[in-house]
C-alpha cells in the first residue's frame, strides 16, 4: 500500500474528503520525521515507536575489489512495532 492507497482507504472508512485526509496524513508524517530528526521518540500506543538510533562506525568491504573501507558512525531512524500491531500481524 502506498500513500495514495492509504488516503483512499481512510477516506472510504471515514467518509471525509480525500484532500483533508491527505493534509492530515502528510502533516502526521512530517511531524514524525521532524521529531525523530530532532532526536526525540514518537510513541503511538498499540501501533509502535519511531526513534533515532546511533549506528557505530565499522569496517565494510568493497564487493568489487575486496578493499576494506571505513563506514562512519551515523544516526538512523528506527521503528519498533507495538504489541497490538505485532499480534494483529501474527493472526493474519
Amino acid at each position: 500500500m502506498n500513500k495514495g492507497e492509504l488516503i483512499d482507504a481512510i477516506a472510504a472508512s471515514t467518509e471525509l474528503p480525500k484532500n483533508v485526509i491527505d493534509n492530515v496524513v502528510s502533516a502526521t508524517i512530517d511531524t514524525v520525521m521532524e521529531t525523530v530528526s530532532d532526536g526525540e521518540k514518537v510513541t503511538l500506543i498499540g501501533f509502535g515507536s519511531f526513534e533515532p538510533r546511533d549506528r557505530k562506525a565499522r569496517d565494510g568491504r568493497n564487493p568489487k575489489t575486496g578493499e576494506v573501507i571505513k563506514i562512519p558512525a551515523t544516526t538512523v531512524p528506527a521503528f519498533s512495532a507495538g504489541k497490538a500491531f505485532k499480534e494483529r500481524v501474527k493472526e493474519a
